[in-house]
């Protein structure tokens, strides 16, 4: 096994003379079935043959890799004299180990699973929230991650005991929310609040109309104009990305279903092969709440698909269309994946637009392109598939030739 990634022989022979041999080979097939490069693979077998190493040293059980373990090892680092593993940078060699436990641990390198963070339950409202809350409103583990965020301080307070959580607690946890965060945090945690008491009413354990009480922050709505990037703009970064690459294949379809198609980041990131139907030019895309919608595959769209699954996807046995270009090959954890890649097409084609949220910018462009081709706001709302049709309103505000017909002369005012 370990002859995929090393050519030297002494070095071979020497990694396979030190403790847990068979650890570090085992760990190797299982690098070669998910697809690492040879430097990448290398880097990560030295790292664990390093790791292995001061286990058997310091008198440790090679075979259990926890954090007070990884503690010790980071310790060990500072005066490390290992003879043959003095050298490599620390971060490449913990993400070695990282590998390697999670290798220990059963969980496959290759696969989306894991891809939340497990938190810590504070109180035993939070299960039946979170599952009253995938199923009524189909919302998603990060949004849920958001939500135990903002609510923490409060859960760890009331725990179980609902007694406390009236009129007066509500509002005070909300004031004091405000003297010490910012503006979009508390708009963020009133949200997710109003969310638990309206749980809790539906659950027959708090009195109904106490979301009411829960005070509002101060938004205005319509109050900014939406980013958009005009339509050459728009050109120079789909054609940004180096099409004889895989890499390059992969970004330009993103980019091409960001900016013709108008989806999300997220929408990107969950959409799945069996989502595409090739023979009727469709294209199933799962927006906010888990809502489905089928949505024309155009023709650009679909040749730029094609050409990334049929020469730029690496092979994996994920369902999802957009994989990761390095190993482990898996999809993207959210949507910050593809916000990423967004965010480097508009560095390379040079376009001057925020770096925050650089997804949304092609989706608000292409809105803003139909507005100025005299689409109406309701068809405009359709492609955007909003709930709301005030949610399209705000790119009314972008047809500033269309709002200078409309624009009535402001008086003079008179002289004393």
């Amino acid at each position: 096994m370990l002859e995929h990634f090393f050519r030297s022989k002494f070095l071979i022979s020497r990694l396979r003379g030190n403790p847990g041999a068979e650890l570090l080979d085992a760990f190797c097939g299982h690098l070669i079935d998910c697809g690492y490069s040879r430097s990448h693979g290398r880097r990560h077998l030295r790292a664990v043959a390093h790791l292995l190493y001061w286990q058997d040293q310091d008198g440790h059980a090679l075979t259990v890799i926890d954090p007070d373990c990884t503690g010790l090892f980071i310790q060990h680092l500072d005066k490390c004299c290992c003879d043959g593993f003095v050298g490599m940078p620390r971060p490449r060699l913990l993400r070695g180990i990282r590998a390697f436990r999670s290798y220990l641990l059963g969980q496959p390198l290759s696969t989306a699973a894991h891809r939340h963070p497990r938190i810590e339950v504070v109180s035993p409202l939070w299960a039946p929230f979170c599952c009253w809350m995938r199923e009524q409103r189909g919302t998603s583990e990060r949004t849920l991650n958001d939500y135990y965020n903002y609510l923490q301080p409060l859960l760890r307070d009331i725990c179980d005991d609902l007694a406390k959580l009236d009129v007066a607690y509500l509002r005070q946890f909300m004031l004091q929310l405000g003297r010490n965060g910012g503006n979009a945090r508390a708009k963020s945690t009133t949200s997710a609040l109003r969310m638990l008491v309206r749980f809790l009413i539906a659950q027959g354990r708090c009195t109904a109309g106490l979301d009411e009480a829960i005070p509002s922050v101060a938004y205005w709505r319509l109050s900014s104009l939406p980013q958009y990037l005009q339509p050459e703009e728009v050109e120079r970064v789909i054609s940004s990305p180096d099409m004889q690459t895989s890499v390059g294949k992969r970004d330009r379809a993103i980019l091409l279903l960001l900016a013709r198609l108008g989806l999300r980041a997220g929408e990107v990131v969950s959409l799945c092969l069996t989502d595409i139907d090739w023979h009727g030019a469709t294209i199933r895309v799962c927006g906010k709440n888990k809502r489905q919608t089928l949505l024309p595959l155009t023709q650009e769209v679909g040749d730029a698909i094609v050409d990334y699954l049929q020469h730029g996807r690496p092979p994996t046995a994920s369902q999802h269309v957009f994989i990761r270009a390095l190993a482990p090959f898996r999809p993207y954890r959210d949507a910050r994946g593809v916000s990423d890649v967004a965010k480097l097409a508009l560095r390379h084609a040079q376009v001057n637009a925020p770096a925050r949220g650089a997804a949304h910018v092609l989706r608000h462009s292409m809105a803003t392109s139909m507005l100025r081709q005299s689409v109406s706001l309701n068809d405009i709302s359709a492609v955007l598939r909003h709930t709301c049709l005030s949610s399209t309103e705000i790119y009314a505000k972008v047809d500033i030739p269309a709002l200078q017909e409309l624009a009535q002369a402001w008086p003079e005012a008179q002289s004393c």
